[in-house]
């Protein structure tokens, strides 16, 4: 059974106070860090880029994942590695038939890769890229804003998405991103994800670590 880990969203970090928000998080016992990179096209908002994951940085040693809500984003992904990024993940939307040389690009950077797939676009699409990825990640709502609420069918995409990953052998993380809360992670969970983003669910708590502990035993 793969390890449960949490991934707090800094989409719902204070950008005025990232750097210490960004150490507060690793200090509340998270796994990742979740960095949500929107570039207003390819979702209809704008969050930030390499530089504040460069500035970030140096207030946290845990791996930092960095989620590309952006188009063509083979353009980029060399600016993400250096900036600190040690797992970058892209669109199936985004990338089409470019997906899997844009996933073997990313691991020629040194840094980990993974493909993401909206609630509307069907587990299968990605099939002929599960041997090259890292990480798969399921979004339960459709990507551009934090807060959203988790869509239900999205559950049994989860159990396929797992499906898929056993009949490889390979050990890939399944993560699962969008309105995750107390009330339906077990679920989530329970259907096959390992990796849990919560945004809000963190942020808005005083206490951040038993919220994270909270998500991870639930």
């Amino acid at each position: 059974m793969r390890q449960i880990k949490i991934a707090p969203s800094m989409l719902s970090a204070d950008f005025s106070r990232f750097g210490e928000e960004t150490k507060s998080i690793t200090e509340s016992g998270a796994d990742l860090l979740h960095l949500d990179v929107m570039d207003g096209s390819f979702v209809k908002n704008i969050s930030f880029g390499p530089k504040f994951i460069k500035e970030a940085r140096p207030y946290s040693d845990l791996v930092f994942d960095a989620h590309l809500m952006i188009v063509n984003p083979w353009n980029y992904i060399e600016r993400f590695a250096e900036a600190g990024a040690d797992i970058i993940t892209v669109h199936f939307e985004a990338c089409k038939d470019r997906l899997k040389d844009t996933l073997k690009a990313i691991k020629g950077l040194g840094v980990k890769c993974g493909a993401v797939i909206n609630p509307d676009t069907e587990v299968s699409s990605i099939k002929n890229v599960i041997e090259e990825c890292d990480m798969l990640l399921l979004m339960s709502v459709f990507p551009g804003f934090g807060g959203q609420k988790f869509i239900e069918s999205v559950l049994p995409k989860i159990q396929e998405a797992n499906e898929l990953i056993a009949s490889t052998g390979k050990d890939i993380d399944l993560e699962i991103d969008g309105g995750i809360t107390c009330e339906n992670v077990s679920a989530v969970k329970r259907a096959g994800a390992n990796v849990i983003v919560a945004g809000s669910t963190v942020f808005k708590e005083k206490d951040r670590a038993a919220v994270i502990e909270r998500l991870r035993t639930l």
